[in-house]
């Protein structure tokens, strides 16, 4: 199953020296290996434009390596990382840094994405041409979102030249006032600061206003609001260059699940309400948002034990993805199959400008097969993260990830069900 090039059909996959070489039905041809997919998906291999690796600085969370592997055995044969390392990734030295690492370590095509400004303080630009002569795909401060519009209105311009999109984190951090989970009912009655969905909405509409103003493109990470689906939807319409993104655990989970107090339950944006998850799927369903993505973000078990106030946000979530997106979306008759492949393959390869995402005879032979029907249970504690920041241990899922083929090379094979 191929968006791009409109294929949907029981065929053989024939790949030669890393890339597809034929498709087509009952194939001959000597092969040094063989992948039985009968009854399976085979698809362009996924890709994420949203994964914390940690490297360098937080070793102990995750590296380049260990969050390859991750990503491999979620189906994913590309990730973004984000530029909140230790040093941040605001200069072409770290940028290479990373590049060159992956390509040593990583058993998936890892692109950096680099900070808007120097430090991610949101004052000053960074060194974004030679970051994207270094390999960057994209800009974005992360987690600290541009408050000075001036300086996002500057970086918006710069990204014109180089065909790069500028990734927001979109939140008015007065508006949130430094809550730690979504403000409504469940944050009243648990006694925590809630982070108002207006700083969500306000920031995204700011964005989108510059967007317009430059003709930049703005993508707007994790949306989680039923107001700035809205946004982005209107926008879209008018023909802004805007893309967005959505997580699996913003369309699976809402706030009621905090009230347990486990803070793998807790995430910026935050869990949202089941209206917003309604408005998120129909997004989903109607093209509205562009892919999915995880937000991967590992965390020392021992900072995660702190108080839900104290903890730090973030989970991971490479290796439920599809499977979350299987039980979620496709099972329940919300999203066809061709549109779940798209979201996680199609579509991110346009938004960084990458010729992946495709099986078409000639390209790189990044493949994800996956199976719909296995039910299972996930174990973190199974996880090849080297964190277990997750709030779907004990999760039953329905479908999952078989292989994962990076230029031709078996990266990931599941283990045979038993």
């Amino acid at each position: 199953m191929d968006p791009a090039s409109g294929l949907d059909a029981v065929s053989d996959l024939f790949i030669d020296d890393g890339r597809i070489s034929t498709v087509g039905q009952n194939l001959k041809a000597s092969a040094d290996q063989i992948i039985d997919a009968t009854g399976l998906i085979v698809s362009p291999g996924f890709i994420d434009l949203h994964v914390h690796l940690r490297e360098p600085g937080r070793e102990d969370e995750e590296t380049i390596e260990s969050g390859s592997q991750t990503a491999a055995a979620g189906g994913f044969t590309t990730i973004c990382c984000m530029p909140n390392t230790n040093p941040i990734n605001d200069s072409p030295t770290v940028t290479k840094y990373i590049c060159e690492e992956a390509q040593r370590r990583a058993v998936t095509r890892v692109f950096p994405i680099g900070a808007i400004s120097m430090g991610s303080a949101g004052e000053r630009l960074a060194e974004i041409g030679e970051m994207v002569s270094a390999g960057a795909v994209g800009i974005s401060d992360d987690g600290k979102p541009v408050m000075n519009g001036q300086l996002m209105r500057r970086a918006m311009e710069y990204s014109l030249p180089f065909k790069i999109p500028v990734i927001e984190h979109c939140e008015d951090l007065h508006l949130s006032a430094k809550g730690s989970m979504n403000e409504g009912y469940y944050s009243t009655v648990l006694g925590l600061k809630g982070i108002s969905r207006t700083a969500e909405d306000a920031m995204a509409s700011r964005d989108i206003l510059l967007a317009e103003l430059t003709g930049a493109h703005i993508h707007i990470a994790h949306l989680s609001t039923q107001g700035a689906l809205e946004l982005v939807r209107a926008a879209k319409q008018k023909g802004i260059h805007v893309t967005c993104e959505v997580t699996p655990h913003h369309f699976t989970l809402a706030d009621a699940a905090c009230c347990s107090y486990d803070t793998n339950t807790k995430m910026n944006p935050p869990l949202r309400t089941e209206k917003d998850i309604e408005a998120l799927v129909e997004g989903i369903a109607d093209g509205t948002v562009d892919c999915l993505a995880t937000d991967h973000a590992p965390h020392n078990p021992n900072e995660k034990m702190l108080e839900f106030d104290c903890a730090p946000f973030g989970i991971i979530g490479l290796e439920t993805a599809l499977s979350l997106a299987l039980t979620q979306l496709y099972h329940t008759g919300k999203i066809s199959l061709k549109r779940l492949v798209e979201l996680f393959s199609t579509n991110p390869a346009k938004i960084i400008n990458k010729s992946l995402g495709t099986l078409k005879v000639g390209a790189e032979a990044d493949v994800t097969v996956f199976g719909l029907d296995h039910e299972w249970v996930y174990d973190v504690n199974q996880t090849r993260s080297k964190s277990r920041n997750s709030p779907f241990h004990g999760t039953k899922l329905k479908g999952r990830v078989t292989a994962t083929i990076m230029a031709g090379k078996v990266v990931y094979q599941a283990p045979p069900v038993r």
